[in-house]
């Protein structure tokens, strides 16, 4: 809860809505200790042909923030999506435990790259700052029964590449390369401070 003294100070800013009914985005969200709603964005997220994981996500943050802002015409509105590639594969959300398994074994040994893509728009100036935050993940080499011992325990089939790296799932690792590890469970915090910053909102 805030403080008397933050909410003072927060009464002056824009209304702050998160484009995303993620629990993930949500929580990582919390961690600046500011007061936010949460919308959900409606859109179609198929790649288009020809189109780079890179732009892929920037475009569906985008679109998701202007989503949402339609009904927030005052306020500003993160929106965010994600992919994992390994090389130039896109990884889905595997949806099961099948799917799962290859997608964990396709990993094995292997690096994942993390694109997630950062829009934060202010719908009353049009103004939006968009990027694409890249974060690799290097995977141990994994039996098949470490796999289905870590599906067990977590079973990540929401997540995109299998695994909860919040949780059981660093265990996987053998090491994490990027600058933003915020980035890989979905919402690239500091990125996000440094937009909000340009709006006129400094956290902390």
């Amino acid at each position: 809860m805030n403080s008397s003294n933050d909410a003072l100070k927060q009464s002056h800013w824009p209304k702050i809505v998160l484009g995303s009914t993620s629990p993930f985005r949500r929580t990582l969200l919390e961690k600046l200790r500011i007061d936010f709603e949460v919308d959900s964005p409606d859109i179609d997220e198929r790649q288009q042909t020809g189109e780079s994981p890179e732009a892929l996500v920037m475009r569906l943050a985008t679109e998701k923030a202007q989503g949402v802002a339609e009904r927030h015409p005052e306020a500003l509105v993160i929106g965010s999506d994600q992919v994992a590639c390994i090389g130039s594969q896109i990884l889905g959300k595997p949806g099961n435990r099948e799917n799962a398994i290859k997608q964990l074994a396709m990993a094995s040994g292997n690096k994942v790259t993390f694109f997630t893509g950062l829009c934060l728009l202010n719908s009353a100036s049009g103004n939006s700052q968009v990027i694409c935050e890249p974060f690799t993940v290097y995977f141990r080499k994994l039996s098949l029964q470490q796999i289905e011992r870590y599906l067990d325990a977590e079973e990540p089939y929401n997540c995109a590449g299998s695994f909860k790296s919040e949780g059981l799932g660093i265990a996987l690792f053998s090491r994490l390369e990027g600058d933003d590890p915020n980035s890989l469970i979905g919402l690239p915090l500091i990125r996000l401070i440094s937009f909000l910053e340009k709006e006129g909102i400094c956290i902390p």
